[in-house]
């Protein structure tokens, strides 16, 4: 059975190349457009691992985090993709649980590798 993930970007075509590379690797995507959605979902979805934007509206990425980690009490890893220049943020992701980074922009098959990665430590 494929692993279940979870991407919540708002930029969309970085969701459509992010969502591309990871289904054409044999991962189950699941979208969320920005963090209300994806606390929604995290809510009544169990996940393998998800992959958050930091900077979104509405809820942000540490928002989604601190919901997975303190509300719903989840050790799902968690990769966040950062802008240059919020390491102050990327600080309190780890302190909140974050389990990796990835600054944009980047190359997708750093992204997976860093995913297999943390699948593979999750098995």
């Amino acid at each position: 059975m494929a692993k279940k993930l979870l991407i919540c970007e708002d930029d969309s075509l970085m969701m459509q190349i992010i969502t591309k590379k990871l289904t054409q690797e044999g991962y189950d995507v699941d979208r969320a457009e920005e963090g209300k959605t994806a606390i929604e979902k995290l809510s009544n979805t169990d996940y393998d691992l998800v992959i958050t934007d930091l900077l979104m509206p509405y809820k942000d990425g540490l928002e989604v985090l601190e919901h997975l980690r303190n509300e719903i009490q989840k050790d799902t890893p968690v990769i966040l993709l950062s802008n240059i220049g919020v390491e102050e943020k990327l600080d309190q992701a780890y302190e909140l649980g974050a389990d990796d980074y990835v600054t944009k922009p980047f190359s997708p098959k750093i992204l997976i590798r860093k995913v297999n990665l943390l699948l593979k430590e999750k098995a």
